[in-house]
């Protein structure tokens, strides 16, 4: 079945779900689920002025589509939107980023914000590495600067910058500590899928628990398919008595 993004759209407001990996086009979309620059721009288009609630789990993605997002959310409160974004499990790495788009920020307390440096794989030479530690370098400054504009008053940046250098898992509770969000009551914890998991080093158990892997999905389809059998077994046999 396709993910859903759209949703309760009404002349005054719709609610877009971010509920996957943020990528930068069809060619990394590797599931329904994920949220690409090109789907927020059309949502933004489309809704002008409206009342946008962004609805986030996300363990982040591609660093530059993030960013385009996030400036279309800004654009978009120029133009008269008001945008309300709510963390229903994970806003980790990029999309940790991309929420400050938001007018307003709601975090349950059990949901977390993940912030960390700026990572990427590549091959070359000594010179090409050197240049992209430079490019990286230049990233982690862009997205400080993010936090920065967007901390409690009283927090120095400077705080922020070991806690991105460490990897650091907030809760909604502690998120609100630091940055200009407001906690509410803890939900019911939302599992949340990315292809990022495995390469960060401090996920917390609460957050293990809930990781939507390939198994687990792959385990909960096949489970799903012996039931749908074994209903049209009943069904089957219900007909044979009949006969």
């Amino acid at each position: 079945m396709k993910w859903m993004k759209i949703k309760n759209e009404t002349n005054e407001s719709v609610d877009f779900y971010i509920y996957g990996d943020i990528v930068s086009d069809t060619d990394w979309k590797w599931d329904d689920s994920d949220v690409m620059p090109k789907e927020i721009r059309e949502l933004l288009d489309n809704h002008v002025g409206k009342k946008i609630n962004l609805y986030v789990n996300s363990g982040g993605g591609s660093v530059f589509s993030g960013l385009s997002m996030l400036n279309m959310l800004k654009r978009a409160r120029e133009k008269g939107s008001y945008i309300t974004a709510y963390v229903d499990g994970l806003a980790g790495s990029i999309a940790s980023v991309l929420i400050f788009g938001a007018n307003k920020i709601y975090c349950p307390s059990n949901s977390y914000i993940m912030i960390h440096r700026a990572w990427t794989g590549m091959y070359g030479n000594a010179t090409d590495f050197l240049k992209m530690a430079e490019d990286l370098e230049k990233i982690d400054e862009g997205i400080l600067n993010t936090y920065k504009d967007n901390l409690r008053e009283g927090v120095d940046i400077e705080t922020i910058k070991e806690m991105v250098d460490k990897e650091t898992w907030l809760t909604g509770e502690d998120a609100s500590k630091y940055f200009n969000i407001e906690v509410v009551e803890e939900n019911k914890a939302v599992a949340c899928a990315s292809d990022y998991f495995k390469e960060y080093k401090n996920m917390p158990n609460e957050v293990l628990e809930n990781v939507q892997t390939p198994e687990k999905v792959l385990d909960s389809k096949n489970k799903q398919n012996d039931e749908e059998v074994q209903i049209q077994i009943e069904a089957l046999k219900l007909e044979l008595e009949l006969i």
